[in-house]
């Protein structure tokens, strides 16, 4: 049997291992100034990859117009103490989402990439809150200023399923 994490392994995630029930809130209209959410539901369910050095997170969200799978791929760079987030959405099985880079605070985890949103050029920053491990929180936000102002678009919350 492989041991779960290895000496050394970070702890930063070690909230998200384990079953969720998850409350999604997603901006219709993104980058252009709308303020109407749509709210539906998901699942998710994480385990250590890598010795603790890293995570997989499998999603299951029940979007309005259907269901769609997608992956979360997080692996530490213990040279640089930063992870990288990977998004592999079902829709677009053939491509890896650009990685958001960062690190956690105080139980806070911002993460940064430069990308591109309908053909325009975007900082997008993930956050990660587990200051409540027994229900974190998730918000992606975009800019379109180089990182001046930020839109939220999508906020997750977890439900530890017992």
């Amino acid at each position: 049997m492989l041991e779960s994490n290895a000496p050394g392994a970070p702890g930063d995630f070690d909230f998200m291992v384990g079953q969720w029930s998850v409350q999604h809130r997603r901006l219709k209209d993104i980058l252009n100034g709308g303020d109407e959410w749509i709210e539906f539901k998901g699942e998710s369910s994480t385990l250590h990859t890598l010795g603790g050095f890293g995570n997989v997170e499998d999603n299951h969200l029940h979007f309005p117009e259907g269901s769609v799978r997608a992956k979360a791929i997080r692996s530490f760079n213990a040279s640089t103490g930063l992870w990288s987030i990977w998004w592999l959405d079902g829709r677009n099985p053939g491509m890896l989402d650009t990685p958001v880079v960062g690190a956690f605070t105080d139980g806070i985890g911002r993460f940064y990439a430069d990308e591109e949103y309908h053909g325009q050029a975007i900082k997008v920053c993930f956050i990660w809150d587990a200051t409540n491990p027994e229900q974190p929180t998730w918000a992606q936000a975009f800019s379109k200023d180089g990182g001046e102002h930020w839109e939220t678009n999508w906020e997750m919350t977890f439900t530890r399923i017992q």
